[in-house]
């Protein structure tokens, strides 16, 4: 096996790693589901062994179906979530059988497979890409589904840099044209394609997300009891769910403390606020006399080079993300306090734009110019439109292996359960 095969045997064993960390508790854990927005961990390890049985054994290598069987079962588009604990899926030890059992075989795949040959899924192990960043999405949805459980001593934690105070609070950004997306990053997923020249005009953005202390200067001030901060579909998701802080915030007196993973601690004021849905997130943003970034003016202040005139892979270059670079990969169960990673700010000195929080951007998810799909339309095309927003950066549960500059996430603006903040921007004074 040449190298760059034995890097990708290393990222599948990593990852499999990583989802058999998740669902070791106990087995009523793990058939149980915690949230109708979620299902059942079991679910989810199985559903990534029939994944990759799909598109490495099938697709790519033309093998006989292990279990044709529970296809129906773990496909994504014929069950919702809610609906899922009633499918008769895989249990525990089997569940864990079966995956070994595809992998064992994935593994041979891999060794004799051609990576340089003309097949599309082949090229550069795209398959392989494909099944390593589809597995370590779900892993970060079960963290999402532990953290909804409600219950203690689930999930690691671990420690992180040290926050900074001072420097600005926003930064500027030229106007003029970058190249968006990506044709040259080879596990890219299709709706990072194809690059395409965007003119942006002049804008600043913050230099880091928003953090709880802000947030709450936002609630103590009445945002969340002010039409005038929300839009109209905002104002009446306000109204029927009755929200008034982040998820997982509890008011005690004068203080706000959340509850992370079983555990209940003071919100800390200086790390970015988590669990906040699009609506909260631009209703914060008009109260401050700003406005959420287009996706364009997050990926242009995230990953483009002025200098070079080219796409960085991360905000600060392409070297791979290190632990004094970003805080991805559950480095630990939380968000990196604000300006821990001044070494990983982009080319304009936005930081911590890829790792501990999805951002909310102003923009609907759609298709880029040329846009085309593959391997499958399920993956991307099927959500295009006014119904998803845009997600931009990994949160620290993302691994490295699904965040870039390029990347991008889509979620429906009522969404809280998810890792996400956001920072803000405004355009320039005409």
């Amino acid at each position: 096996m040449n190298d760059f095969k034995e890097r990708i045997a290393a990222e599948l064993i990593a990852v499999r790693d990583r989802s058999l960390a998740y669902t070791e508790a106990d087995d009523d854990l793990l058939v149980r589901q915690h949230s109708p927005l979620m299902s059942p961990l079991v679910w989810d390890l199985a559903h990534v062994g029939n994944y990759e049985e799909l598109w490495v054994l099938r697709a790519a290598a033309g093998i006989t179906p292990l279990r044709p069987e529970i296809d129906d079962i773990y496909d994504a588009f014929k069950t919702p979530r809610k609906d899922r604990p009633a499918l008769p899926f895989l249990r525990p030890a089997e569940a864990r059988r079966y995956i070994e059992g595809v992998r064992g075989r994935v593994l041979d795949v891999l060794d004799a497979i051609d990576l340089e040959g003309p097949t599309p899924l082949h090229r550069d192990g795209f398959v392989f890409g494909l099944v390593i960043q589809h597995e370590h999405q779900h892993d970060e949805t079960m963290l999402a589904t532990l953290q909804l459980s409600r219950l203690p001593g689930l999930v690691r934690d671990g420690d992180l840099p040290a926050g900074r105070a001072g420097g600005p609070e926003e930064v500027y950004v030229p106007a003029g044209p970058f190249l968006m997306g990506t044709d040259t990053v080879p596990w890219a997923y299709d709706n990072e394609r194809p690059a395409t020249w965007v003119d942006v005009p002049g804008y600043w953005i913050d230099r880091l997300p928003v953090g709880n202390g802000a947030y709450q200067a936002f609630m103590a001030d009445g945002g969340y009891d002010d039409p005038r901060w929300w839009t109209p579909e905002g104002w009446q998701w306000r109204q029927r769910t009755g929200v008034t802080a982040p998820l997982f915030w509890t008011r005690d007196g004068d203080s706000w403390w959340r509850l992370r993973f079983g555990r209940t601690e003071p919100v800390p004021p200086d790390e970015p606020v988590q669990h906040v849905s699009w609506y909260e997130a631009d209703a914060y943003a008009r109260w401050a006399g700003k406005r959420l970034p287009t996706e364009a003016e997050w990926e242009k202040a995230c990953g483009w080079d002025p200098e070079a005139r080219r796409a960085r892979r991360y905000p600060w270059g392409e070297a791979s993300p290190g632990p004094s670079l970003a805080n991805l990969g559950h480095r630990a169960a939380r968000p990196a306090p604000l300006g821990a990673y001044p070494a990983g700010a982009s080319a304009y000195g936005a930081e911590q734009m890829v790792g501990d929080v999805w951002e909310w951007t102003g923009s609907w998810f759609q298709g880029y110019p040329g846009f085309r799909s593959f391997p499958y339309k399920e993956y991307s095309e099927v959500f295009f439109g006014e119904e998803y927003r845009v997600l931009r950066g990994g949160s620290w549960a993302a691994d490295p292996a699904a965040a870039r500059t390029t990347f991008r996430n889509w979620d429906y603006p009522i969404r809280r359960q998810i890792f996400t903040g956001f920072r803000c921007a405004r355009s320039e004074p005409a």
